[in-house]
């Protein structure tokens, strides 16, 4: 009887554990799940203690610079040329922005690479174009095959290089890129298809991360950032209250 008796003791403990050890698993996997909800990359960006809250941490690194280099504001974007929303910001909110700011004096603008690869595969060697014309023919070059790249692919997407609404991934290839420099008096074969930019680009990309960004394009205006291809009004609100803080 006393045998029996200790035998259904361990039965019954053993159910207890498992049943414990059931329980902290599901409540582990809970706070982790429920950590990581809605970000996609919490993983992967690096935590910076002694920042501000709303504020974020993005060099201009060697990238190139549209208006007066000494403009008290700082507007950084990190951009996706085949991503269909940052040539909505090209055509829509970029020329009031340039006017009002830019050409003034009162910003700065920096462009900086944020390919998404993963559904935008031709958006890396893009980018590297634009680098190779940059490396090859300056500045202002490199801000001609920006613009050529912008409208090229949205006459190729259907749409009106200037009006045309918002559609799918813009498309165009490698041999389109070579073609639209060539238009422009720019040679970079060689350039393109040695990949000499790819690792610039990728590290663009992971600051763009470490930053705060999560799609494109992604901008950060001396340190605030702001998400989306934003109407002019939202990117006046920043400026403004940056120069006038």
């Amino acid at each position: 009887m006393s045998e029996e008796t200790v035998t259904i003791k361990k039965d019954t403990l053993w159910k207890y554990s498992t049943f414990l050890l059931l329980v902290v698993l599901v409540v582990g996997a809970f706070f982790v799940l429920s950590g990581n909800k809605g970000t996609g990359q919490v993983a992967q960006q690096p935590t910076n203690p002694t920042q501000q809250p709303g504020v974020v941490s993005a060099s201009i690194d060697d990238d190139p610079v549209l208006g007066d280099k000494n403009a008290p504001v700082t507007m950084i974007e990190f951009s996706d040329f085949q991503c269909p929303f940052c040539r909505k910001f090209w055509t829509e909110t970029l020329p009031s922005i340039k006017s009002e700011y830019i050409d003034t004096g009162k910003v700065k603008f920096v462009y900086r690479d944020f390919p998404l690869t993963s559904i935008h595969p031709i958006a890396e060697p893009a980018a590297e174009a634009a680098e190779c014309v940059r490396d090859q023919y300056g500045e202002d070059a490199f801000w001609k095959m920006h613009d050529k790249i912008f409208q090229e692919g949205n006459i190729l997407d259907g749409g009106d290089p200037l009006t045309g609404p918002v559609r799918g991934t813009v498309q165009f290839t490698s041999e389109d890129l070579k073609a639209w420099a060539k238009e422009l008096g720019y040679n970079i074969d060689s350039c393109l298809d040695s990949g000499k930019f790819k690792s610039e680009v990728q590290k663009d990309s992971s600051d763009a991360v470490a930053a705060g960004g999560q799609g494109t394009p992604y901008f950060v205006i001396n340190g605030k950032p702001v998400s989306g291809a934003q109407p002019f009004s939202a990117f006046k609100q920043v400026i403004d209250a940056e120069l006038s803080g």
